[in-house]
Formats: C-alpha cells, sequence, structure tokens
C-alpha cells in the first residue's frame, strides 16, 4: 500500500518519517478508515465504546511502539506522535483510549515500575490481553494532585491497603489493571500500584450523561480496604516527580491528539465545502468560507510543527516539563478555536452527527481540559520562564 501525504499536513512533516514508519501509518490509516471511522458516530451517540477493535490495534503495534520491550521496530516520538493524531482525526474517543491504554497505564510502568515488572505486564498490554487504566485524579483533587492526595496507602506486612475514591478514570469501567496513585500514610509520599481490578473493595462505576469523548467509559472508583502486595507496587515510584514524569510524557501525546481532533473537523469542514451548494455554487467558492477553512489550516499547521519539535526534544532527551506543557497549552486552544469555525461553517447541519464535525465539536472540550487544564500548563511554563511558581 503507497503511503500517502495528509493534504492538512500542509507542510508535509510526515515525508520526514522514515519508510518503515511510513509503512505502518499507512497500515493504521487503512484500519482506521475501513473499520473504525464507520462505527464510531454510532458508539458516541449510544456511548459505547467499540471493544471490536482493541485487537486489531493491537495488532497494528499501537499500543506497543514507545516500550522497548516491545516496539516491533525503532522508531521515532514524532512517528508516534503521528499515530496519535491519525486516531483522534478519526475518533477522539479511540484515541483518548489508546493514550490511556499506552501512554498512561504502560507509561506508568515503564516509568516507575522494575525490570521485573516491566516485563511481566507491558507484553500483556501491547497484545490487548489486558486493558489498563491511570488513576489520579480524584473527586476532590484535579488540578492540585501534587498536594490535594486523599487516597491513603497504609503498609501492612508484606502488602498496602488502600482507601479512596477516584473520578474521570478513563478505561476503568473495563480494565483488568489499574494504576493507582496514593499518599504513603506514613510519611505523605506519593506512591504508585498495579491494582488488579477483580481485586475485593475495587469499584468502578461508569460517569453517565457527558456531553463529549461519549465513547470513553470513564469511571468513579471506590477503595475500600483494597489490598495489594507489596510486588505490585511500582518500585521506582516514591513522589509527584515520579508520576509527574508520566504526565510530561503524555501531555505532548495529548498535545497529538489534539492536533487530530482539529484534523478531523477540518477534513469534514472541506469535504462539506466541496459538496454543499448555495447560491448556485459549492460554498468553497465563497470568499467566507475559505477564510474558515485557511484559518483552521493555519492553526493545524503551526500546532504540528510545535508538537513535531517537542517529540524531537523527547528523543533528544532534551525535552523539560514546560516543553510539554506549553504544546498541550497551545494546541488545544488552537484546536478549540478551529473546531468551532469549522462547525460555524455547516451551519445548522454543523450540530448534527450526519456530518462528523458535530463529534469533533463536543470532543475537543474533554481533550481541552484533560491532561492538565490550560491555566495548569500556563502556570508550568510561567514558572520556567519567571522562575517563580505561581501556583496556589
Amino acid at each position: 500500500m503507497t503511503f500517502e501525504l495528509l493534504a492538512s499536513d500542509f507542510y508535509q512533516y510526515e515525508s520526514e518519517l522514515t519508510q518503515r514508519e511510513k509503512s505502518a501509518l499507512t497500515d493504521i490509516r487503512a484500519y482506521l478508515d475501513s473499520d473504525v471511522r464507520p462505527i464510531v458516530n454510532g458508539c458516541w451517540e449510544r456511548a459505547e465504546f467499540p471493544f471490536e477493535i482493541v485487537k486489531p490495534l493491537a495488532n497494528l503495534g499501537v499500543y506497543s511502539f514507545a516500550w522497548p520491550e516491545t516496539a516491533p521496530f525503532e522508531n521515532s516520538a514524532v512517528f508516534r506522535g503521528f499515530v496519535a493524531m491519525e486516531l483522534a482525526r478519526v475518533d477522539p474517543s479511540v484515541a483518548t483510549f489508546v493514550g490511556v491504554q499506552n501512554g498512561l497505564a504502560m507509561g506508568a510502568i515503564s516509568a516507575t515500575g522494575s525490570k521485573e515488572q516491566r516485563e511481566e505486564w507491558l507484553p500483556r498490554l501491547a497484545s490487548g490481553e489486558l486493558i489498563g487504566a491511570f488513576a489520579l485524579t480524584e473527586p476532590l483533587s484535579g488540578s492540585d494532585s501534587a498536594r490535594g492526595l486523599r487516597t491513603i496507602a497504609t503498609r501492612d506486612g508484606d502488602s498496602w491497603v488502600l482507601n479512596g475514591s477516584k473520578r474521570w478514570i478513563g478505561n476503568a469501567t473495563f480494565s483488568d489493571i489499574t494504576v493507582v496513585w496514593a499518599k504513603d500514610a506514613a510519611d505523605g509520599r506519593v506512591l504508585g500500584f498495579i491494582v488488579p481490578t477483580d481485586t475485593p473493595g475495587y469499584t468502578a462505576t461508569k460517569i453517565e450523561g457527558k456531553i463529549s469523548l461519549r465513547s470513553v467509559q470513564n469511571a468513579d472508583i471506590t477503595l475500600e480496604n483494597v489490598v495489594v502486595p507489596e510486588s505490585l507496587r511500582l518500585q521506582e515510584a516514591n513522589s509527584f516527580r515520579d508520576t509527574a514524569k508520566v504526565l510530561k510524557h503524555t501531555r505532548a501525546e495529548v498535545s497529538w491528539a489534539a492536533v487530530g481532533t482539529a484534523v478531523g473537523a477540518y477534513e469534514a469542514a472541506v469535504a462539506y465545502a466541496k459538496e454543499r451548494v448555495q447560491f448556485g455554487k459549492e460554498i468553497g467558492g465563497h470568499q467566507l468560507v475559505q477564510d474558515l477553512l485557511v484559518k483552521s489550516l493555519g492553526n493545524i499547521t503551526a500546532s504540528i510543527g510545535m508538537v513535531v519539535r517537542v517529540s524531537q526534544m523527547l528523543d533528544e532527551g532534551t525535552q523539560l516539563d514546560e516543553h510539554s506543557a506549553l504544546a498541550k497549552a497551545y494546541t488545544t486552544a488552537r484546536m478549540r478555536e478551529t473546531v468551532a469555525w469549522c462547525r460555524e461553517l455547516f451551519g445548522g447541519n454543523g450540530i448534527s452527527l450526519d456530518y462528523d464535525v458535530a463529534r469533533f465539536f463536543a470532543d475537543a472540550e474533554a481533550v481541552y481540559s484533560y491532561e492538565g487544564t490550560r491555566e495548569m500548563n500556563t502556570l508550568i511554563v510561567g514558572r520556567a520562564i519567571t522562575g517563580q511558581a505561581a501556583f496556589v
């Protein structure tokens, strides 16, 4: 199958990928277009997750690329970013599922697990045998997780007892394991635990009534005297700084997903502009419609340039928290602007799922907020600029 550059990648950043990366991206794109795109509007409307895609995505290596234990071939962070973008341009809910599986759950184990833990859990997650979730956010602490964590881990011999609650945890209604973050009752350190979801005292309840990422199965989690052996404590997670190592990487991936969300809306708008006839011609021939499209493409192009560089810095070992934070803050703001322009182009049809753009417009709101709000990421960058922390 021949690799084709996306028209929405206006400056052709994809052309810099290796041939092996282009081949893998082509296969992923073909599967998403043939098997995923036709079902996502129905899943979104019913608030259902398409479980039939889990194994095919695993077979394509989508969960595997980032980790030495599972990568099918040597690849770059830029390539992995384009995979995230590709997922989101078809469906941000699918991109979010994958981001939780391979970015947060596998990322936490890779960054803070022991060698034995990495070797045991990463291949099983990469193959789709197991589904993972990542539980940091709580009902009373989101942006202030570093200081406001209320879930407590109490040492009891060779085990730990977890008590607390978590909220907005993606994949958690059907995950096999959940990485749970809790404060050590003895000294307040933030620790991570691999918790099998069939452990007594662990309960996940689906959050209903969402208007965004409806196919993502978010859950409220309660932990009542959940006993976890020391062998399932992430051995290299000893403070919130270790948790932040995971978030630094996933913020960059979310930035790519934000670009993909904007691209999905933009591509729907371009297609509509070429088929919708008003005032005697296709609306793509009207100046104000072209203005909306050009502004959207400008946002997308600037955002791709930013996330490509941030991913290159990850490969080079020079990416810092503030680099991924700026990318997340900027690209999600431009995404929000872009999906609004694209929805505007459709007029009244823009609120119908039949034209796809409504789904991207709604889903952008969740992508804008998760993995750190714009305000919190702004403060991370502001601290880097001024040397002063403005957090409260």
